[in-house]
């Protein structure tokens, strides 16, 4: 199996009182996610776009095995467990995963090398938190929480201006860095208002030109393309969310 096809052929989500999958003995760095968790989805950009072979396990959040805590011990995904380490440990958060990545294999690397440009890359990840936050509002509230469209637009005029200073197509310069795919998995939802709130919300085209720009070309990239997913089947998910039932398998 491919690196490729691993994030959407990994079956089911598993919950309390599934065992631990038997995977093979073959090195390979096991991921346990959740299909549509966007902190999962950074981290599967990360090793698509190194090439790095994985395994994908996913979890049922709402009812998680209890074996998860082994490799997780807050109970959250995404964790990354490093076979080949002593004790074959694992890891948590998903900027941490992240840059472990980067640093282990420095082929393709996406972090900049010069420690100025890297740490100014890393506090716009920072940035773009507020974002997420008031993204998160709309997502989860059927009701157009008052404030967030203001919050996520004046959020989104810094990268619209960053990249336009940057002056290339990604954040990155000729290809997506680190900085573009630790926001993708909130720009890919963001596709998911239109479904969600009608008319309510709908970006400037004028105001965010370079971040359209930015946007449908990270769509056509190969990391993207191994987890992409509409704003229609991201709404469809979000709806049984507020609904009290999440459907994680809904894809399988």
């Amino acid at each position: 199996m491919t690196v490729y096809s691993m994030y959407m052929s990994a079956g089911k989500h598993l919950s309390k009182g599934s065992t631990i999958p038997e995977l093979p003995d073959d090195g390979m760095l096991r991921l346990f996610s959740m299909r549509f968790c966007p902190y999962a989805h950074r981290v599967h950009l990360v090793l698509d776009a190194k090439k790095i072979p994985y395994h994908s396990i996913f979890i049922d959040l709402d009812d998680k095995p209890v074996w998860l805590a082994d490799f997780s011990p807050l109970g959250k995904v995404p964790a990354l467990q490093l076979v080949k380490e002593p004790g074959q440990i694992a890891l948590i958060e998903s900027l941490i995963i992240s840059e472990y990545l980067d640093e282990k294999y420095p082929e393709n690397r996406l972090f900049p090398k010069d420690p100025l440009k890297k740490a100014q890359d890393k506090i716009l990840i920072e940035r773009f938190n507020p974002v997420i936050g008031s993204m998160y509002k709309m997502f989860v509230n059927p009701e157009v929480v008052p404030g967030a469209i203001t919050s996520v637009s004046t959020g989104l005029d810094i990268f619209e201006n960053e990249l336009q200073k940057r002056g290339g197509a990604y954040f990155g310069g000729d290809k997506p860095g680190m900085l573009d795919y630790m926001i993708w998995p909130w720009c890919e939802r963001s596709e998911m208002l239109k479904y969600l709130l009608g008319n309510k919300y709908e970006m400037d085209k004028e105001r965010f030109n370079n971040l359209f720009k930015w946007r449908d070309l990270m769509i056509e990239d190969d990391a993207v393309k191994c987890s992409y997913l509409d704003g229609e089947t991201h709404a469809k998910f979000m709806k049984t969310r507020r609904d009290g039932k999440p459907n994680y398998n809904m894809l399988v």
